[in-house]
């Protein structure tokens, strides 16, 4: 039985070399895909919290001009509301002369927004289970 022995000056790696680089790689990927995963739904809940304040301010510009609440979203975007982002889903639960409510929701978020009025205040709080 003969041996094959390598030429004087060629390189190459080992197979210990690679596989404790593709350790390391799997390594990096187990740390970083979970904080990409966390800075995604923390993105998704400020889109819905921002939102939730353009659609109080919209609101309160409606009742200046209307002396009323809006009681749908589409009434809102001739003064300001420029629609939900992407994602979001805006629902007006309660409007009148006097007060108006209203809960965001972004589908990549975990947090539900409550924005209320007069005054537009935003309360978040966590979706039922």
């Amino acid at each position: 039985m003969t041996m094959v022995l390598p030429k004087r000056g060629e390189k190459g790696f080992t197979l210990i070399e690679l596989m404790i680089v593709i350790a390391i790689i799997g390594i990096l990927a187990a740390i970083a895909i979970p904080q990409f995963t966390n800075y995604k739904r923390r993105a998704a809940n400020s889109a819905a919290m921002s939102d939730a304040k353009n659609l109080a301010t919209a609101q309160e510009v409606y009742h200046t001009d209307n002396n009323t609440y809006a009681s749908s979203t589409a009434s809102l975007v001739g003064v300001g509301f420029p629609g939900a982002s992407k994602g979001v889903t805006p629902n007006i639960t309660g409007a009148n002369a006097d007060t108006f409510s209203a809960t965001l929701v972004h589908s990549g978020g975990t947090k539900t927004y409550t924005v209320t009025g007069p005054g537009g205040a935003v309360t978040p709080s966590s979706p039922a289970n």
